[in-house]
């Protein structure tokens, strides 16, 4: 991790007539600029919102004579981190709510917290009690689920809990009877439709286990948010962010709620960080869908700071047993299917051609390495017809790919945006897995490392509240590969400064904003102050690091305690 300062005498100067007030200049920093021409400075200079000069102390003060100055004491003054791939406004749900993330790790703890949750009121959505982020390896276990859960003083008590991965959930016996969710209901569906649910195979009964489509009938009861837990959840999702160094992000499958939440916090004057919103869309109907795009553009795209700029698309599900909805390429092994790919390829080819033509980015949830494949092959088309709109397209999560598809990310101009906290060995990365692929895929699990090595651009993504938002732990993750059952693929781990351009630089590629994501004269004053220098300490000790300041537009945010 050694650097030096290299060219520190360059002079970049953001051009203003008038020298204000509140001009300051920070300096006796370790400053990561985020761009790989000149990566390193001693000094900054702010004018409001902007960035004036970066570079050699005695020069940047030449361009801000009457500054404020603020000596940074060797801390590390960074770019704001960007996330690409963030669903900030549920994550101000889950914060809001009763969010059990990293809270259990048995039925003891998850009983204990379920009884507070329901006692506090804090679960409770009108009669139905309601349970946020539990690991996926409660899903193993739906005997002891419904024998805790959907008898004594739980058995007339409606209860749904949602998995961490945002595609799973269980409800008790009576959250299922509300939901006409019975024997004969399963009997009357296809065996691909009945995939969605647990049940017993002689009897049809279900056990509670719901995934993707399988929570809709359970989505239908639930009542909806009011218009203060609507703002409460953002002003929620922007003070965690802020607290964690993040300062634009990009929503994706943004429903009307969420587009709600910022238009309710820029009305209070409260959304000064950049946010980029793509409405979900299933291709089915493209020219239906993207004319809802547009639509949503009409009604959101001219809040400052509320970018409505691309649509989002599920291309598979999750790979978990015993989700196991993920594309693959092979078949599970203890079902012989291969999940399901949840468009026709047709169809999502002429979406991609359209969404290109109209300028939208395509930004495409991924898991399966067939997903993946299909996932190129569309935005393939879509170059091959329009030629290169240099729109960022990006597919996210690509939790397995095909050796072959690793070069594709470079040469099609696609962006992979992974979620590498899970990049470690663990129990969702070897028991609900392993035994259930073929080895072939499974092998081929989180190659960030390939795709960088193959010339593609890797973008900092969290997917939170699914895992955390904590830039920081994730980089972690992606450096070491490690978790508490050892390390997942060596081979694949990322370079440390690798990943600091991924949450900075690329991310804002991610975005399409070229108003962030460095720090360079007339970008935004977008900055974090870090309390070591996170490029050359240990990675358990950058794991820990903590933010000291937050700085948007050229204001503080954030302070830490």
């Amino acid at each position: 991790m050694g650097r030096t300062l290299g060219r520190l005498c360059f002079l970049l100067l953001f051009s203003a007539s008038v020298v204000a007030a509140q001009d300051q200049i920070f300096y006796h920093a370790q400053i990561f600029t985020a761009d790989p021409r000149n990566p390193y400075a001693e000094a900054v200079a702010v004018r409001g919102d902007k960035i004036l000069a970066v570079g050699n102390l005695s020069e940047v003060e030449k361009t801000a004579p009457g500054a404020t100055r603020t000596d940074l004491e060797g801390k590390s003054l960074f770019p704001g981190f960007i996330d690409s791939h963030s669903h900030a406004i549920d994550g101000g749900f889950n914060l809001t709510n009763a969010d059990v993330t990293e809270k259990v790790d048995n039925f003891a703890e998850l009983q204990a917290f379920i009884a507070d949750a329901k006692k506090t009121g804090r679960g409770m959505h009108g009669e139905i009690l309601e349970i946020l982020g539990l690991p996926l390896k409660f899903w193993s276990h739906t005997d002891t689920l419904n024998q805790d859960f959907s008898t004594s003083s739980y058995e007339k008590q409606a209860i749904i809990m949602r998995g961490m991965d945002g595609h799973t959930a269980w409800a008790n016996r009576e959250m299922l009877r509300r939901a006409g969710i019975t024997p004969e209901y399963l009997k009357g569906l296809n065996a691909d439709q009945r995939s969605y649910f647990g049940f017993d195979k002689n009897s049809f009964e279900p056990n509670g286990f719901l995934v993707d489509a399988g929570q809709e009938r359970v989505d239908a009861l639930m009542p909806k948010p009011t218009e203060a837990e609507i703002l409460a959840a953002g002003r929620a999702a922007l003070q965690y962010n802020y607290s964690l160094g993040i300062t634009a992000w990009l929503e994706p499958s943004a429903p009307e709620d969420t587009l709600r939440s910022y238009k309710m916090l820029y009305e209070h004057g409260e959304l000064n960080n950049e946010v980029v919103a793509f409405p979900r869309v299933l291709a089915k109907d493209p020219p239906a869908e993207l004319a809802f795009v547009r639509k949503q553009q009409a009604t959101y795209g001219s809040i400052p700071h509320l970018h409505v700029t691309g649509i989002k698309v599920f291309a598979d599900g999750v790979a978990e047993y015993p989700s196991q909805t993920a594309h693959l390429t092979k078949p599970y092994r203890n079902s012989g299917r291969n999940g399901e790919l949840l468009y026709d390829q047709k169809i999502f080819n002429q979406l991609c051609i359209a969404a290109d033509k109209a300028g939208l980015i395509i930004h495409v949830h991924a898991i399966g390495d067939g997903a993946v494949k299909s996932a190129l092959d569309g935005i393939a088309e879509a170059r091959k017809a329009n030629g290169n709109s240099h729109l960022p397209h990006t597919l996210t999560h690509e939790q397995f790919i095909r050796p072959q598809d690793f070069p594709r990310f470079h040469e099609l101009g696609v962006i992979s945006a992974f979620q590498l906290f899970w990049a470690e060995g663990s129990n969702d990365t070897i028991e609900i897995l392993k035994p259930y692929l073929d080895p072939e895929i499974y092998k081929w699990q989180y190659p960030a490392r390939s795709v960088l090595d193959n010339g593609g651009i890797i973008s900092g993504a969290s997917d939170w509240p699914v895992s955390t938002a904590n830039v920081f732990r994730a980089i972690y993750k992606a450096e070491t590969r490690k978790g508490d059952e050892g390390v997942l693929d060596a081979t694949q781990a990322m370079p440390r400064e690798a990943m600091f351009y991924a949450y900075t630089r690329n991310s804002a590629k991610a975005l399409n904003l070229d108003s962030i994501g460095t720090i360079a004269p007339g970008k935004r004053a977008d900055l974090i102050l870090l309390d070591r220098d996170v490029l050359t300490v240990s990675p358990e000790e950058m794991r820990d690091t903590k933010v000291l300041w937050t700085m948007v537009a050229g204001k503080v945010a954030y302070r830490g305690k």
